[in-house]
């Protein structure tokens, strides 16, 4: 990743073990920008108040568990990857399961960056798709209307500030790219 890309990706480290989770916090300085959070609630706390990328989330917790984080994060489609680093050995349960990744304890610096790094290219593509249909919906509403009748309208407005809004995050994500370029 470049130097530019660092400061680009949002990592969100979720354990409720301090060590474990500062351990990996760790793994990651100068890879990305991390938010550590010490358990489930913690974890919904800092994705409602930050852009978060990925999240690196473990499976048992008490209170709220990395099941039901995962979950949650479901039902408010997380607009992120979620990848499982956990200790909890994988079985048929995992069928059903919205997570994109699921690695077993302990994982190396090497396997964790690796992981990551593919996540946050397959997270900027499926962004970047979603770019693509708002800027399309935007453009098509642009050349149809006048300024002054798209000035007061909600839904243009909606989707404007949403183009923009997956601009900017595809820009973070993809800094190398200039695929965005070519589409204009």
């Amino acid at each position: 990743m470049s130097d530019d890309a660092l400061d680009a990706l949002t990592v969100l480290v979720v354990d409720d073990e301090k060590e474990v989770a500062d351990a990996y916090a760790l793994r990651l300085r100068g890879f990305c920008n991390v938010e550590t959070a010490y358990g489930g609630a913690d974890a919904l706390s800092v994705i409602e108040d930050t852009t978060v990328d990925i999240v690196l989330l473990d499976r048992h917790m008490p209170g709220l568990s990395g099941d039901d984080v995962l979950l949650e994060l479901n039902d408010r489609e997380f607009r992120g990857r979620v990848i499982m680093v956990t200790a909890v050995d994988p079985d048929f349960d995992v069928l059903d399961m919205p997570f994109d990744a699921y690695l077993c304890k302990p994982v190396d610096r090497e396997t964790l960056h690796t992981v990551i790094e593919k996540h946050r290219t397959v997270l900027a593509y499926e962004l970047l798709g979603e770019y693509f249909s708002a800027a399309s919906k935007q453009a098509v509403v642009e050349d149809a209307t006048t300024a002054t009748e798209r000035a007061d309208h909600e839904g243009y407005a909606h989707i404007a500030e949403r183009t923009a809004n997956l601009e900017q995050r595809v820009r973070r994500l993809l800094p190398e790219e200039d695929v965005l370029d070519v589409f204009d």
